[in-house]
């Protein structure tokens, strides 16, 4: 039988649907978590993946009311070059002076959120991007490919596949871009090692496996 043209490669995303179940089931929501930062379904589709709230300190984002004050048409990839733990520490610091939406853990894909999409996250270097994107950063450094798991690239593809749903944000690498990419900045991430095409096709097939994963 040949396969359909106009869906996504099935192994790939077989694969990452696999990879997903498995970073749910080794880190469920608590019920202190669930009720802080609930699961919620994107408008027009799209659930977002379970979230745990873990708040950066205020000194590194600012309040603001998006999208009605800033619109949000950008998502903008990192990597931390810190461990999980110590990266939800720097954002504590008040001192820090920077801090993203989320961060995505290696090992499962467990998710942490620390500023709120609504509030501009200190995250690009660049106040106008900050303005209209929001940042996710994954556990990781560019030199090291081994931290770009499957559970990774599949929680996050999942996450952002939601939030372009949530803000009609186009699914392309106009609109999903790296932190390298944004004007003035100085760093490098997520590096020679993001596989950008992979991750891509996941965001772009995400409804299709997480259907999967619900049969």
């Amino acid at each position: 039988m040949e396969p359909d043209p106009h869906l996504p490669a099935r192994r790939r995303l077989l694969t990452g649907a696999a990879a997903l179940a498995a970073a749910a089931a080794l880190t469920p929501l608590t019920a202190a978590t669930a009720a802080a930062a609930p699961r919620k379904r994107a408008a027009g589709g799209g659930a977002y993946p379970p979230v745990h709230w873990t708040p950066a300190n205020p000194a590194n984002f600012t309040a603001a009311h998006r999208p009605s004050k800033y619109p949000i048409d950008m998502i903008v990839i990192h990597v931390t070059q810190e461990t999980f733990p110590d990266t939800l520490r720097l954002f504590r610091d008040p001192a820090h002076q920077a801090a993203a939406h989320y961060v995505v853990r290696s090992a499962d894909g467990y998710t942490a959120q620390c500023v709120h999409e609504r509030d501009v996250a200190w995250h690009a270097g660049n106040w106008d991007y900050n303005t209209r994107s929001i940042g996710i950063e994954h556990e990781g450094w560019i030199d090291d490919p081994k931290w770009f798991t499957d559970a990774l690239y599949t929680r996050s593809a999942l996450l952002t596949a939601a939030i372009c749903h949530r803000y009609g944000i186009p699914k392309d690498r106009k609109h999903i871009i790296g932190h390298v990419e944004v004007p003035g900045t100085d760093h490098k991430d997520p590096g020679q090692y993001w596989d950008w095409a992979r991750y891509m096709e996941l965001v772009d097939g995400a409804a299709f496996w997480e259907n999967l994963l619900e049969m």
